[in-house]
């Protein structure tokens, strides 16, 4: 044990912060702290570097916070500076002092540092500016390499990846990753938690939930556990209302009168299940369904020059019916200037696009958000929607986190985030079957964040969208359009996939874009089994990669939920046995409970699975018979079947 605090209480101003809270580091551990906005993680991270202490509690008979031995910190603060005015190399050798400017720890350290500085885009010039004239961002990435230099055996980060790109935001991950002391690090990027994180601690109500592993793993066990403690809740209130119907029936009758009696003591003993809280954020487990389907192909360009002044890309690309296609590349390449081209709002500078037929569209930009009304919510709402009932109305705001006291809000009186998801409420509410979306959850908190995720994975329609969350991205995106360089390219492949591939070392100088010419057409080859030689294609057809790599997820979740299936089915066979000696004839699968509805569910998924790959297998057929004829041979060795 490095660190401990155990049982500790801070208020601050009056208000209890946090409220007995348990909190260990081991060794070397990657912590991330997450919770809601205010619910302490910062005051946790003062306590730790001791600009807090712990208030007095006569119920404590103990430390309040114990360490393996004396321990430095260093924090990583949203104010990364106090005094600005100092030129970076002076306050570079403040540290040391200026006399000791020629010690060899001076100039290791100073070596280091120019490293990492010019590492992260700066030049060895910008040395002589003050520390006022570098921007926030630029102003947090020579904090964190001030902190990695100076190794703490506690490094604390609060919000390091604000104001950082991508660059910097890889760098950071690695040095994290590599850290040989322990990190605590408070941050609402999820991805850059799932690429350092080895525990989670959950933040709520003034206490700390410890997870292992990263923000995804501590999500999936979080839901896990809420589930469990579902049934526990719902099987302790089944077996209470039974037995107060047997008091009830029996209370009254002179001979049962004992038996009644004592049903009451055994209730009065039994261990009360509390039901667990419910989700922060809300997970849509239907399908949201467009009103139609619209056309094969929702959008195509062809040599597509957009911009305003002067041309900012050239694109031919086209859009295939249900794919989810997130835009990335740096500000000023034109994603949101792409957007607004594709939805009418500016014109082609050269070349033609068009929306394919019967294509609806819900459009949600930066400035949709901007809505005011003196109507409430729920109000405002069944306006745009007169045929709901007023409590589908309730339960269809719910679903966004807008229900309760938010519907009887005012509309003019909700923060940005509330109205941002109060209009994509009303636009998957008039299901459109092409969703163009441009920062959808700026302003948002996580559970916000979680909560659109959930809708748009559940949406069955085409989506194309722009958004700088990278957890965001690779939860709903399939595909990516990449705009650099004043060139755009499509990837077929997941956010993951392209993050890591982007950042790889080919040792050859190759760019991201001639490597997956390269290796996916490669990797595609393997997949397919192309016996004439005039079908064979000299640089990857992208929709046909897409399809490949859409049709081969598909058949691994289909495999794994058939595996599964067979796995509970054998288990259930197993139990029938056993239950066939012990109760003969009488044994059946009632009594099979949990692994009856655990199996029953395996099947459900499994049927889905199949009914999923089946649909991409006809979409992927239709794009074999548009690049090669219908009399192509369109069966894959090791794909199909």
């Amino acid at each position: 044990m490095l660190y401990q605090i155990n049982d500790v209480t801070v208020m601050v101003g009056g208000a209890k912060i946090l409220d007995h809270i348990h909190f260990e580091i081991h060794g070397t551990e990657k912590i991330a702290v997450v919770g809601r906005n205010g619910a302490g993680k910062t005051t946790l991270l003062k306590l730790i570097c001791g600009d807090l202490t712990p208030d007095r509690d006569d119920r404590r008979q103990h430390p309040g916070i114990i360490a393996a031995r004396a321990l430095t910190t260093g924090i990583l603060r949203q104010d990364v500076f106090k005094d600005k005015s100092l030129v970076l190399e002076e306050y570079l050798h403040s540290l040391f002092g200026r006399e000791n400017s020629f010690l060899p720890e001076m100039y290791a350290f100073e070596r280091d540092f120019d490293r990492m500085f010019t590492r992260l885009g700066f030049s060895t010039e910008d040395k002589n500016k003050k520390l006022e004239e570098f921007s926030g961002g630029e102003q947090t990435k020579i904090g964190l390499i001030f902190l990695f230099l100076q190794k703490p055996d506690i490094l604390l980060l609060d919000e390091p990846t604000n104001h950082l790109d991508m660059g910097s935001l890889r760098w950071l991950e690695e040095q994290i990753r590599n850290y040989e002391k322990a990190v605590v690090m408070v941050s609402h990027d999820r991805f850059f938690l799932d690429q350092t994180a080895q525990v989670t601690y959950e933040l709520t109500r003034g206490q700390f939930v410890r997870y292992v592993g990263n923000y995804t793993e501590y999500r999936k066990q979080k839901r896990k556990n809420i589930e469990i403690q579902n049934k526990a809740y719902e099987r302790w209130q089944t077996e209470v209302n039974r037995q107060n119907e047997l008091i009830r029936r029996f209370k009254n009758k002179p001979k049962k009168a004992a038996f009644a009696r004592s049903r009451k003591k055994m209730v009065e003993r039994m261990e009360k299940v509390s039901r667990p809280e419910p989700e922060e954020s809300h997970i849509f487990t239907g399908e949201i369904l467009p009103l139609n389907r619209g056309s094969k192909w929702v959008f195509q360009c062809e040599h597509l020059k957009i911009g305003y002044d002067r041309p900012l890309l050239e694109l031919t690309w086209r859009l295939r019916r249900g794919q989810k296609v997130g835009i990335v590349g740096p500000n000023g390449a034109g994603k949101t200037t792409f957007l607004k081209t594709v939805v009418g709002k500016i014109l082609p500078m050269e070349g033609k696009c068009d929306i394919g037929n019967e294509i609806s569209i819900g459009y949600f930009d930066q400035h949709s958000a901007n809505i005011s009304s003196e109507k409430t919510v729920a109000g405002h709402f069944h306006d745009l929607f007169p045929a709901l009932t007023q409590k589908e109305v309730y339960q269809t705001l719910g679903a966004f986190l807008l229900g309760g006291e938010r519907a009887s809000a005012r509309v003019k009186d909700l923060s940005g985030g509330e109205r941002a998801r109060l209009v994509l409420c009303e636009i998957l509410q008039s299901r459109p079957n092409f969703l163009v979306l441009d920062e959808p959850t700026n302003h948002m908190d996580i559970p916000a964040k979680e909560t659109l995720e959930s809708a748009f994975s559940a949406y069955k329609g085409t989506i194309l969208f722009v958004s700088h969350d990278r957890y965001f991205i690779s939860q709903v995106a399939d595909a990516l359009l990449i705009f650099e360089d004043g060139e755009a390219s499509f990837y077929p492949f997941s956010y993951e996939h392209y993050a890591r591939r982007k950042y790889e070392d080919s040792g050859d100088g190759q760019t991201l874009r001639a490597r997956m010419d390269a290796q996916e057409a490669a990797m595609i080859q393997e997949f397919r089994d192309v016996p004439k030689a005039e079908r064979h294609m000299e640089t990857v057809n992208t929709e046909e990669a897409y399809m490949d790599w859409q049709l081969r997820l598909a058949r691994e979740q289909m495999e794994q939920c058939r595996a599964k299936t067979q796995q509970l089915w054998r288990q259930l066979e197993i139990q029938s046995v056993e239950q066939w000696k012990i109760f003969g004839s009488g044994g059946s699968w009632e009594q099979a409970g949990d692994e009856k509805e655990a199996y029953e569910e395996a099947l459900l998924k499994w049927q889905e699975a199949c009914e999923q790959w089946y649909e991409i297998y006809c979409q992927y057929e239709d794009c074999r018979e548009e690049l090669y004829g219908k009399d192509s041979d369109t069966t894959e060795s090791g794909i199909y079947y």
